[in-house]
């Protein structure tokens, strides 16, 4: 049983202070819980420890995957392997930030790797922010918490420039670089959450812009906002595959600017390796025996329960839970029906009281670096509720 504390909620004008606006679902509910999961020291380390193993098995996977040419199984667009493999060459091509979702980690479950969003991934303002904000305002020890999200994003932006040295010698290296950041217009999550990276990037000490998407301009030496000034840096809080799909001209051109060393986008096209769910069977390929994943196949797994995934789907959108006899216990539609699929096997989730379940998220810059939760049903969707964590 999942152990909660009940908790005094942010009222939505303080949330709105902290420019927190998505805080109301569609059906006129809170998105952020009155409740906080309890979890010790000891299962914030196992979490910890982990995300980092799981990190270091998907940058073992994808380099396998590269190097035989598995682009196509795991759904990758031709028009982006070229821009993945010039940014998987080059170490200056850094991994901002991702998050893993998992199961287990509380109530005696084991962890188990559900699934790695690398490149764009959501709950980034949720878990680096509103959890300290809440343990605040219920006047607890703000440092209960596994969560130093804010922090480590900060210090792996440094990283641009010292790569795998100590931050600390940001300074001697640093030479005025500058990063634009970019989100599509009219999307306050979005927006908020780039900007929040923005702000990350400042306190690093570099010069960054914000340019919403379809204003930035591009050509082959370089990416600028819309005045012409020139930035060596460009992060876009757009997934890879759509610029793939929807902007196959830009596909290109990043493509370009990218092996004229004209400028460098975060996150790397090779998270697009990270992203596609198809990694799931590589990586049970490659490490059977590890704990921490589950049975992942491109066919249906025959006499076990399983879960059928499009391997860029996003929100639990087009998945399928399907029983060991084949039918299908309980599915969600969606914009993926068309994708590539996968089939994973099913790891139940740990429940409340009331039998609601939870999903814990971890950040991973550098090293895992916070933790959070989303409660639901049995299919995560966009009317999934976060969930802040005290450490007890």
């Amino acid at each position: 049983m999942v152990q909660l504390q009940n908790i005094k909620p942010l009222k939505n004008e303080k949330l709105e202070e902290l420019g927190f606006t998505w805080h109301t679902d569609s059906d006129n509910s809170g998105y952020v819980s009155d409740t906080l999961v309890k979890i010790t020291q000891d299962e914030a380390e196992v979490y910890y420890e982990a995300v980092n193993e799981i990190y270091d098995m998907y940058a073992e996977a994808a380099q396998y995957v590269i190097d035989n040419e598995l682009f196509f199984e795991l759904g990758i667009p031709f028009n982006l392997v070229d821009a993945i493999k010039k940014s998987w060459e080059s170490d200056v091509h850094w991994h901002i930030y991702g998050r893993f979702d998992l199961s287990g980690g509380i109530d005696g479950k084991p962890i188990k790797l559900l699934e790695f969003n690398a490149d764009t991934p959501t709950a980034l303002f949720e878990t680096a922010l509103l959890q300290w904000a809440i343990l605040k305002e219920n006047g607890m020890d703000e440092d209960k918490q596994f969560n130093n999200v804010y922090d480590a994003i900060r210090e792996n932006f440094k990283r641009l420039i010292t790569l795998f040295d100590d931050t600390e010698l940001f300074d001697e290296k640093y030479d005025g670089w500058k990063i634009l950041f970019s989100s599509i217009h009219g999307n306050d999550e979005e927006e908020a959450t780039t900007k929040l990276l923005r702000q990350m990037a400042t306190d690093a000490g570099f010069n960054t812009g914000f340019e919403y998407l379809q204003n930035v301009k591009f050509d082959e030496e370089g990416i600028y906002d819309r005045d012409e000034n020139q930035y060596e840096y460009w992060f876009k809080l757009y997934p890879w595959e759509d610029i793939a799909i929807n902007e196959p001209e830009l596909a290109t051109t990043l493509t370009t600017i990218m092996q004229n060393q004209a400028a460098i986008i975060l996150n790397p096209a090779y998270t697009l390796l990270f992203q596609s769910k198809g990694m799931l069977k590589i990586l049970y390929d490659l490490f059977p025996d590890s704990p921490y994943l589950l049975k992942a196949s491109f066919e249906p797994l025959k006499g076990i329960k399983h879960v059928e995934k499009s391997v860029f789907g996003r929100e639990g959108a087009n998945v399928k839970i399907v029983g060991a006899d084949g039918s299908v216990l309980s599915e969600q539609g969606g914009e993926y029906e068309n994708h590539k699929k996968v089939y994973q096997e099913y790891a139940d989730l740990p429940k409340d009281e009331d039998g609601a379940k939870y999903q814990a998220g971890v950040f991973f810059a550098y090293e895992a670096c916070g933790l959070g939760f989303r409660k639901g049903g049995e299919i995560m969707n966009n009317m999934s509720k976060f969930v802040s964590h005290v450490i007890v």
